[in-house]
């Protein structure tokens, strides 16, 4: 048979998915029974990371897709029982700000929405968005298991989600209280500490007059709420103050406050001396619950939208920065800051919201629920930070790159109890006492009262593994669990993995995965980070429209190793369709040499050493072998770009640009039709266990040769063994 004279991946490229797809070779076959007999195929699995159904696919999503299928299809091509279990996520907070956006350009407020319709809408956008999703995973040659496929709002996962809440609960480990949280005055809602990040600013600090202190501070705004002033007990300037109350001048008239000794005061700050703010600081609330019997407790003096409250008097209803500015001018006229003594550029971290930058204001909220991170449950045991803690140093869990141990070791150390409510209408909701919940596909929806509360998306997905295969097909769990790999951003370690590490050893008894594998982001080829607005964003599906899928994969995997970021452009992907080319046109000679010689009955015999004819045909063979080698040994140890550049280099230099070439040579100058057959032979050998070994990176043109090649050794590539 004969290729076309090019290659077109947009004309072929889905007709191989369907064909693989109505194949069954994405679903794995239980065929082993544990304990596992070495020399037969073991399970290897993967849980795919649930993209956000809430909008298309970004280029972030084709790195993971291509990683992670480059493992599943090696394995499956190994013998192994390789699944890998597609997902979707509601997404919660990230999906409602979408939507948010989404109203905004409709012109519609979410406030004047019922709240039924509200949801129904929300569940409509996300179902919507799912599908789109799922078939660009398709298009990027995501070899998952579509008849295993979860979404994070299945009532079988709400379900397990509930389990654990409430086994939880019955451990002690969950509490619902008035506690100071991350409060985002723009979505309206708490998060979490790994959903805030911190940016470098610089503010003004003021120096306050607070009677015989001088206090320094960026938030003059809120010291109606100070209920305490705190010194070191080791700082002699202050220790004749230390238990008294002292007079102070306000700008709201004199007032008495205490002063506390405090271990955290850090006496090289300003001047050593600080004003306690427990319900807008986080330090101060801990250096409070310290002193709980000395002062008084929190007061609230900036309300949820980022507006001062009665409290503050003349300035109550002013937002943030206005109140600070007017307060400031206030306290200068009378006497109180001394405008020469404000230092102007102090350098400081500042708590923003991740997802859109506003400053995260530290506010006390009643009704907060929240897990306990690093107490013993009331059954027994470990800590939910000790059970992960004990997993990674015990190598249970083993991370790539390394670096990432230490890293994940460092941020356990100062955990702190997880806020897990959220105040968006979508997600799953908290049930309370007085709620009992019942979810659907089309909606979902709370008998007798409706909790003003979701569980944080990451308290769900955190289930991910064990939740999944507990609800697929009967006995997935037994078998497959605990998964093989955790492929993943870097940037959601402790977002993520760190609480599928927690949750899964607490319910299961068992880490969730083997390895964790941590990729970078992808950014432009100036190392920037990619967005609209600079209008640096490489379009995923639009790659594949243009070059096909094949050249986005190997674009993204050959120079990428593990944890870097990527410096990423439309030149590579042009560069590796020209290696598609390459492969399709040396492919086409082969199969012309074969065609003309009729050369398939030779493949009745068991060695290809007998038919070399040449020191070439010696040295492409051993090339091949010890490349075989290497590509495997490199995608054992999870260096797939390492892998990719050598089949790459083997393929276009030793194959195409040596071997082939001597090849029309020898051919000609054979003595007879025996030799030429046998040379052409090799040449067909060659190009098979080359198109395996290209396979998991460029899975559709080697798919579509392999299906012409007159040597196959299975019904398609997909399931062909892996060279040895």
């Amino acid at each position: 048979m004969e290729l076309e004279k090019a290659y077109n991946p947009k004309e072929k490229e889905g007709e191989i998915y369907q064909m693989w797809e109505k194949g069954g070779y994405f679903t794995p076959k239980k065929t082993h029974k544990k304990p596992f007999d070495k020399t037969q195929g073991r399970p290897f699995t993967i849980i795919m990371p649930p993209p956000n159904a809430n909008g298309a696919l970004h280029i972030g999503h084709a790195l993971f897709v291509t990683l992670q299928d480059i493992m599943i299809r090696y394995h499956r091509m190994k013998g192994d029982s390789a699944l890998w279990l597609p997902g979707a996520d509601h997404a919660g907070f990230e999906t409602q700000v979408v939507f948010d956006k989404k109203l905004e350009k409709e012109g519609r407020k979410k406030s004047e929405i019922p709240k039924e319709q509200l949801l129904k809408e929300m569940m409509d956008f996300t179902l919507s968005n799912k599908q789109i999703m799922e078939n660009q995973l398709r298009k990027l040659g995501a070899s998952c298991d579509w008849t295993r496929a979860k979404f994070t709002l299945d009532d079988d996962i709400v379900k397990v989600v509930y389990s654990t809440f409430e086994k939880l609960k019955q451990d002690g480990l969950i509490y619902k209280g008035n506690r100071l949280v991350n409060w985002c005055a723009k979505h309206q809602t708490t998060l979490s500490d790994v959903e805030i990040k911190y940016e470098e600013r610089t503010d003004p600090l003021y120096y306050i007059k607070y009677g015989p202190f001088k206090l320094a501070t960026v938030r003059p705004e809120t010291k109606f709420g100070d209920t305490a002033i705190a010194v070191n007990p080791k700082d002699n300037r202050y220790k004749n103050y230390v238990g008294a109350e002292v007079e102070v001048e306000t700008i709201l008239g004199k007032a008495k406050i205490k002063v506390i000794a405090d271990e955290s005061v850090d006496m090289e700050f300003g001047t050593g001396a600080v004003k306690v703010t427990p319900a807008h600081d986080f330090a101060d609330y801990e250096t409070w619950q310290r002193h709980k019997n000395e002062i008084p407790g929190p007061k609230i003096v900036i309300d949820k939208y980022g507006k001062m409250n009665e409290l503050a008097g003349p300035y109550a209803g002013m937002k943030i920065l206005e109140a600070r500015e007017k307060i400031v001018a206030d306290m200068i006229a009378k006497g109180l800051l001394d405008e020469k003594e404000i230092d102007k550029n102090y350098k400081h971290n500042v708590a923003v919201c991740y997802k859109c930058g506003t400053v995260i204001e530290p506010t006390l909220m009643d009704n907060q629920w929240f897990v306990k991170m690093t107490e013993k449950p009331a059954s027994g045991g470990l800590s939910l930070r000790d059970l992960a803690v004990e997993a990674v140093k015990n190598q249970e869990i083993k991370f790539t790159p390394q670096r990432f141990e230490k890293i994940f070791l460092q941020w356990m150390e100062n955990l702190r109890d997880w806020n897990i409510s959220r105040q968006i209408p979508w997600g799953i909701p908290i049930p309370d006492e007085k709620s009992k919940l019942k979810t659907q596909k089309s909606k979902i929806t709370t008998e007798e009262n409706e909790p003003e509360q979701v569980f944080d998306t990451w308290f769900s997905s955190g289930q991910w593994p064990f939740a999944t295969l507990q609800n697929t097909q009967k006995g997935d769990f037994e078998y497959f669990y605990p998964t093989s790999v955790m492929e993943t951003g870097a940037d959601i370690l402790f977002f993520w993995v760190a609480r599928m590490v927690m949750l899964g050893i607490y319910i299961t008894g068992k880490a969730p995965f083997k390895d964790v594998y941590l990729h970078g982001l992808v950014r432009d080829k100036d190392k920037q980070k990619m967005s609209k607005s600079k209008g640096n964003v490489v379009d995923p599906l639009g790659t594949v429209e243009q070059h096909g899928a094949d050249a986005l994969r190997m674009a993204l995997v050959f120079a990428n190793s593990p944890g870097q970021d990527i410096a990423f452009s439309e030149d590579k992907i042009i560069a590796q369709k020209r290696f598609a080319n390459k492969i399709w046109n040396a492919s086409r000679f082969v199969l012309q040499q074969a065609n003309t010689l009729q050369t398939s009955d030779v493949w009745k015999s068991p060695d290809i050493g007998c038919l070399i004819e040449s020191k070439a045909d010696e040295e492409i063979l051993k090339a091949l072998q010890e490349t075989s080698k290497e590509v495997t040994k490199d995608i054992e140890t999870f260096q797939f770009h390492e892998a990719a550049q050598k089949i790459y280099h083997f393929f276009w230099h030793t194959f195409c640009d040596v071997y082939i070439e001597q090849t029309k040579s020898q051919i000609a100058n054979c003595k007879s039709q025996n030799e030429k057959g046998n040379t052409a032979n090799i040449l067909l050998y060659v190009l098979r266990e080359s198109l395996k070994l290209l396979h998991p990176f460029m899975p559709f043109i080697t798919e579509q040769i392999y299906q012409m090649l007159p040597n196959k050794d299975a019904k398609a590539l997909i399931i062909a063994p892996w060279p040895e």
